[in-house]
């Protein structure tokens, strides 16, 4: 009883911001290097997006408090695929993935890298948001074209440090969408 009351008082919360599930309020773990995307910079990358999610299917790889996953799926995208790493965080994941109901949501407690190194699924949507200090951006983006992951056009959602240059991006990253918020960019690239 005692740890399970330890997990509530260093739990944070989020709330979807629009969608079926608009309102709606998940948990997340306090761990480190976890950081939600904030409410205002999800309202403007989920209207970036809108026109693109009816039908789409979508990878959260680093998924952490599930935020950009679950709103995807509430506005509309009809498979999501949440990877992350963390034990502590993947349980957080399923408690909110069985909140919600998310059926179109699936869960899967890998690293991003092993997480493509297998996937066969072409993704409408990405968004790749790491732990800033892994320095992952290049990496992950290399393995989405080498293992195919991405359908034409395919749109990339991208998270950094507002002081950071963006990292080296396939050539064929449209960059469409660059703003920032606070200590924040974030960018929106198409897969021409």
């Amino acid at each position: 009883m005692a740890k399970q009351n330890k997990l509530k008082i260093q739990a944070g919360s989020l709330r979807i911001i629009g969608g079926k599930w608009r309102g709606r309020k998940l948990s997340f773990p306090d761990i480190e290097g976890l950081r939600p995307t904030a409410d205002r910079v999800r309202e403007t990358i989920f209207n970036w997006l809108q026109m693109q999610l009816g039908s789409a299917r979508c990878l959260d790889l680093f998924a952490g408090s599930g935020a950009l996953g679950f709103e995807a799926a509430s506005r509309g995208a009809t498979h999501v695929d949440l990877v992350e790493q963390s034990n502590q965080a993947v349980n957080y994941l399923r408690q909110s993935r069985q909140q919600l109901s998310a059926e179109e949501c699936h869960l899967h407690q890998a690293t991003a890298q092993a997480f493509l190194s297998s996937s066969t699924v072409q993704y409408d949507i990405v968004f790749i948001d790491p732990p800033y200090q892994a320095d992952l951006w290049s990496e992950i983006a290399d393995l989405l074209i080498q293992k195919q992951c991405l359908s034409a056009n395919a749109l990339i959602y991208l998270e950094c440090p507002k002081q950071q240059q963006l990292p080296a991006l396939p050539a064929n990253w449209l960059l469409i969408k660059d703003k920032t918020a606070g200590d924040v960019r974030y960018c929106l690239f198409r897969n021409e």
